[in-house]
């Protein structure tokens, strides 16, 4: 067992410390609501820390997910940020959804300070969290890899080095722009079936069968019909994670005409009220017509 630090306690983080705890790793938590990271020890056990620098003293592997290239940048580098106090050898994997330059030029900045860093962003949802079944897509260097990868398990189902640094957070990349076509799709399909007058479940039901099956059309088929959207995977942040994908894309050249006309059917979801809609509320904008 290893003693670790976890930052950022979101609805994501609160779960995969929560099983890091129960896999009996020795869990120092730091958010920077502080009322939640005591309530998460208050669950838990394990020690609450008053900054990400205090979180990592001593930790041989230090744990973060926050919300953009900026909060990482803070804890991490920062003033109070845990690599301020990581002892030599010990490694930061970073579970948040941030570019993949971010990646590299902290990676550069561990290893000057004799530490390792691993973007590591996850997919599987705020579901994927609380059942510890996330997909962990890795860059970083092999040897740091392999010895976080064990503890990665205590939330994962797979986790995989795909790279030097920056590969994990490329590979997140594929996955939002692979999602963001996937609901688009199946929003413009179920629409389609509503207006053509036939019963949209039974249609559903029938071809997930066959070639059009998709997690996306398996988890989200039924609320997409009833209109319910008020949980999963804001549209808010799929915004922030697809504009990574678009501002990457004009740095390597790739062409995603696709991902960008969803996020701009994001932008109308937005427009009407749904920030913190699921993403598949792509539905909402065509029903509304």
């Amino acid at each position: 067992m290893s003693k670790v630090a976890f930052i950022g306690l979101g609805v994501m983080g609160y779960p995969m410390a929560g099983h890091l705890g129960k896999a009996g790793h020795v869990v120092t938590v730091y958010n920077r609501t502080a009322a939640k990271a005591e309530r998460w020890v208050g669950e838990h056990g394990g020690t609450q820390a008053a900054t990400p620098a205090e979180a990592a003293a001593g930790a041989e592997i230090v744990f973060a997910c926050v919300g953009n290239d900026d909060d990482l940048r803070e804890v991490t580098a920062g003033a109070e940020g845990a690599f301020q106090k990581m002892g030599q050898g010990a490694i930061f994997v970073d579970h948040t959804t941030a570019s993949a330059a971010v990646a590299r030029e902290l990676h550069d900045e561990a290893k000057a300070r004799g530490i390792s860093f691993i973007d590591a962003p996850v997919s599987g949802g705020q579901a994927g969290a609380e059942n510890g079944v996330l997909t962990v897509m890795a860059g970083g260097d092999e040897g740091a890899f392999a010895k976080a990868a064990p503890v990665i398990s205590a939330y994962a189902r797979m986790a995989r080095l795909l790279g030097p640094s920056g590969a994990g957070q490329l590979t997140k990349m594929v996955n939002q722009i692979c999602i963001a076509g996937l609901v688009e799709g199946l929003a413009e399909g179920l629409h389609f079936a509503k207006q053509a007058g036939l019963d949209a479940t039974a249609v559903i039901e029938t071809i997930s069968k066959g070639a059009a099956q998709s997690w996306q059309m398996e988890n989200r088929y039924k609320t997409m019909i009833e209109g319910k959207f008020d949980f999963g995977f804001a549209v808010d942040w799929m915004r922030k994670d697809l504009a990574i994908c678009l501002d990457e894309a004009r740095r390597n050249g790739a062409h995603l005409p696709v991902t960008a006309i969803v996020d701009q059917f994001y932008s109308e979801v937005q427009a009407m009220g749904g920030r913190r809609w699921d993403t598949s509320s792509l539905i909402a904008r065509l029903d509304k017509t």
